[in-house]
């Protein structure tokens, strides 16, 4: 367990990202504040649409370019300002400080390149090793995320290696360069459930040798639940509630991480009734009033749909964006 004392690695403050559409602008990050500590795992959830990836990309400026990342924005690496960095210094950041495993390794890998020369030209261009070195070293990280035969495997191209190889690929290639931050963009979203749980047990070993940081990005609440130790619930854009993990999965405080958690099933009930979130996540380009989660809420009465509730504290180290933690007597009660 990271200690709350250690300083902070990576710090985001007031992040805003939108985007032009035909809809118009579609505010897909809205005032998002998240720090990492050194050496600690942080998980981020939400569902599908809410702003998880598009958070993971400005932090290493590859939103593209139909986005835009508003002035008074900040990502601090270390206490540098990573959107203020010029274009060669951030180059050197991407990957070496900061590495990113995307969530699909068929479209991240290149198919006409080897699999070991797509690992040593990260280390050729941040380390500035020789050709033969840097081969070494891609040979040694296979080795490392348990591809057997590495020395052969290195010279196969991505569409010759099952899916769960292909992302051992991808996270030897984050981690080449031995970054201090991993981002894990749903990194077992496309595999069957027993290489999800190898790929997880592989991440935290080696986040465990390297001493690195990780944001894990994840619609799963069971990979949290093993992951990380702290916990960030976005919704819509917005931070809607941040805590220990223990804590978040004993005592959750805003209504949507009660609905996801309804969601999960659990091992000790079998016959557990399922609950879904009713609704769905509003479009980016019209966010409701208020609340933004009150269409979907079984407590929202009028304040929640004209007043937006900023993060309050609902104990110590856990805050929510909601009114019952200042209304409780409202929970239960018809709105």
């Amino acid at each position: 367990m990271t200690s709350p004392q250690a300083p902070a690695l990576l710090e985001i403050a007031n992040l805003r990202v939108s985007f032009a559409t035909p809809a118009g602008t579609a505010r897909a990050v809205d005032g998002l504040d998240l720090v990492v500590r050194s050496g600690e795992t942080v998980g981020l959830v939400g569902e599908s649409g809410c702003g998880k990836t598009v958070t993971a990309l400005a932090i290493l400026r590859l939103v593209d370019q139909g986005g835009h990342v508003a002035p008074g924005s900040q990502v601090r690496l270390e206490g540098r300002d990573l959107l203020a960095l010029p274009v060669k210094e951030m180059q050197a950041v991407r990957g070496n400080h900061v590495a990113l495993v995307f969530q699909e390794p068929a479209s991240a890998l290149n198919p006409v390149l080897t699999i070991g020369s797509q690992i040593a030209e990260a280390v050729r261009v941040h380390h500035r090793l020789r050709r033969r070195d840097a081969w070494r070293r891609a040979v040694e990280m296979l080795e490392a995320v348990g591809i057997p035969d590495a020395a052969e495997r290195a010279r196969h191209y991505p569409h010759q290696l099952s899916g769960g190889m292909r992302q051992r690929v991808l996270i030897a290639m984050a981690l080449v360069c031995r970054p201090k931050l991993l981002i894990a963009d749903e990194p077992t979203t496309a595999l069957d459930v027993t290489i999800q749980a190898e790929i997880l047990e592989l991440i935290r070993s080696l986040q465990q040798q390297l001493g690195m940081a990780m944001l894990l990005i994840t619609h799963n609440l069971g990979v949290v639940a093993e992951t990380a130790e702290r916990v960030y619930v976005m919704y819509a854009g917005q931070i809607v509630e941040e805590a220990q993990t223990g804590d978040l999965f004993a005592h959750p405080a805003h209504p949507y991480t009660e609905g996801l958690l309804g969601a999960v099933p659990s091992p000790d009930e079998p016959k557990q009734r399922l609950t879904a979130i009713a609704g769905q996540v509003p479009p980016a380009t019209q966010w409701p009033s208020g609340c933004r989660f009150h269409p979907r809420c079984p407590w929202a009465w009028d304040r929640c749909r004209q007043e937006t509730p900023p993060l309050l504290d609902a104990a110590a180290g856990h805050r929510a964006r909601c009114w019952l933690v200042q209304e409780p007597e409202r929970r239960g009660a018809r709105p």
